[in-house]
């Protein structure tokens, strides 16, 4: 996270000094605007390369470890999609909110819910 708020900091940073510098040369509106972004834009490729890498680096770690911690969760997520399909085949309900409560007999499908 250090290095995501590092290379953010510095992107704006570049972006407000690129400003400062086009305001003093002349520019003034939104073509001051366009101008310190594209400015900025080039800058911080060439100059915020390594601050880049270690930020992708850093985001791709925290990335492989929340796919590692998740994985008993999706485990546990694949059996009770297994247990509901299994129950589906034996044609039982597998539990609460399948659907077998809220089916309406013949002689209820003209008839209004009481209020």
């Amino acid at each position: 996270m250090r290095t995501t708020v590092a290379y953010t900091s510095a992107r704006i940073l570049l972006l407000v000094a690129s400003a400062i510098v086009l305001y003093e040369i002349g520019a003034r509106g939104l073509l001051l605007l366009i101008l310190a972004f594209l400015v900025s834009g080039i800058a911080s490729f060439v100059l915020l390369s390594k601050q880049r890498d270690a930020m992708s680096g850093a985001l791709s770690a925290r990335l492989m470890n929340r796919r590692l911690r998740t994985g008993g969760f999706r485990a546990r997520l694949e059996e009770g999609a297994r247990q509901e399909d299994n129950a589906e085949d034996a044609g039982t309900p597998a539990g609460p909110g399948t659907g077998a409560e809220d089916e309406l007999q013949p002689a209820d499908r003209g008839a209004r819910p009481a209020r």
